[in-house]
């Protein structure tokens, strides 16, 4: 869910911000939209994942239209949240989309179908990489249906050899955004006009967060996301866009590895613009700001939301680039660390920093949040994210001798790859 919800257009909400995840403009959007986004992951089994890639060739008809109907059977959920009194209807884009998909999807098709698709091709295949990388564990796989229309699939694997915990999931909702969330739009999105009608909306996006076992191997996360204000009758959307990223977060900072994650996102970003890398990083850099602790979660990455500055295409090639550059910007950090031999010390340091990671994401990340907000919500999704185990000690002191470095680039940002871009 929390990938979902940060693909509303709320730069200006950040902006207002300072970028430092302030959460109380960002409460007031939770609190009047009845988006319920849910975070889930793509099926895999091995015939399933056969024709995940078969569906997003987008080439054959008969190939999407066996994904589909060899997707295993859901039900309708709501999650954990009250039922409402009133009755839930699907979606009538909803509706449609289905039997697009049934009848195969091309490059003309729809882009939220397109980016639903890519986010299942992607998660299929991460979720094996990761398996391969740990070498005993196996991902559980959870799959759900909304009423409103849209589905999910969680994909979590736990007490690995190599991951304490690793989830990757993927989220397609269909919905009805109120009139008060449509204005707070406006800001980023001119072109949105005033209304005092609900307006429906779809959202899809994947997101995958890993927490080694190992203390000298760093957690790691990314999420990249499609959102779209559209008509009821499954029509051209009245306003898109795109929104995502990646950061690492190192508990023992090896220099080498943050170079390397950030060499292969620029890569990934500069084949697409040169701008991108730059301001991307230094937003991601605010982003992931602990404003009590003075200190970002971890070395960084890249952020970027409300992306609209390119064509459609163009900027679904960007997400696409970035996407498939995760497994090679994280596995051989993963190869390199996971059997490096660690102290009791060191475990004890790593639960300090998860400790951390949680405060960022239950105080300030403004997409676990609206989870938490959101009717209809799956909060098993929405907490997928946190680590099994984490540490809070009162008046903690950090061994500057051993950690010192570590927290002097959590406190002062580092450029971590050279860039001949100027802001």
């Amino acid at each position: 869910m929390a990938h979902l919800a940060r693909s509303a257009p709320l730069r200006h909400l950040s902006r207002a911000a300072q970028l430092t995840h302030n959460s109380s403009s960002w409460s007031r959007v939770a609190s009047n939209a009845t988006r319920a986004y849910s975070t889930a992951g793509a099926a895999k089994s091995k015939g399933s994942s056969t024709s995940v890639k078969a569906f997003t060739a987008l080439s054959a008809i008969a190939a999407g239209a066996a994904f589909w109907s060899q997707m295993p059977a859901t039900k309708d959920v709501e999650c954990e949240a009250p039922k409402k009194q009133e009755q839930k209807k699907p979606s009538k884009t909803a509706e449609a989309d289905k039997k697009r998909k049934l009848e195969g999807l091309t490059k003309d098709s729809p882009m939220r179908l397109r980016m639903e698709a890519f986010n299942k091709k992607l998660q299929a295949e991460i979720t094996a990489a990761i398996e391969k990388v740990d070498g005993e564990a196996k991902f559980k796989v959870d799959r759900w249906n909304r009423v409103e229309g849209g589905d999910g699939i969680s994909m979590v694997l736990q007490d690995g050899k190599v991951f304490e915990k690793a989830g990757v999931g993927v989220s397609v909702v269909y919905g009805m955004l109120p009139p008060a969330a449509v204005a707070q739009m406006r800001a980023q999105h001119p072109n949105i006009a005033e209304t005092k009608e609900s307006t429906p909306f779809f959202a899809t996006g994947i997101s995958c967060v890993m927490h080694p076992h190992n203390p000298n191997a760093p957690t790691v996360h990314f999420n990249y996301r499609y959102f779209e204000l559209g008509s009821e009758d499954g029509g051209e959307p009245v306003s898109w866009w795109f929104g995502g990223g990646c950061d690492l977060t190192p508990v023992i900072l090896y220099e080498e590895d943050a170079v390397h994650f950030h060499r292969v996102i620029k890569e990934a970003c500069d084949k697409h613009d040169p701008r991108y890398y730059t301001d991307f990083k230094k937003w991601c850099d605010e982003y992931f700001y602990i404003p009590h602790r003075g200190e970002r979660r971890g070395v960084g990455g890249i952020f970027f939301d409300d992306l609209d500055d390119k064509s459609p295409e163009e900027l679904f090639a960007f997400v696409q680039t970035c996407g498939n550059a995760f497994t090679s910007q994280y596995v051989p950090i993963m190869e390199r660390r996971k059997d490096m031999p660690f102290t009791a010390e060191d475990k004890h340091w790593q639960q300090i920093r998860r400790g951390r990671y949680v405060e960022f994401n239950l105080v300030y990340d403004r997409g676990t949040k609206f989870g938490l907000l959101t009717p209809g919500a799956r909060i098993e999704s929405i907490l997928m994210t946190m680590p099994l185990t984490a540490r809070w000690e009162y008046m903690h002191e950090p061994d500057l001798k051993a950690h010192g470095r570590l927290m002097e680039v959590l406190r002062v940002p580092k450029d971590w790859v050279p860039t001949t871009h100027n802001v």
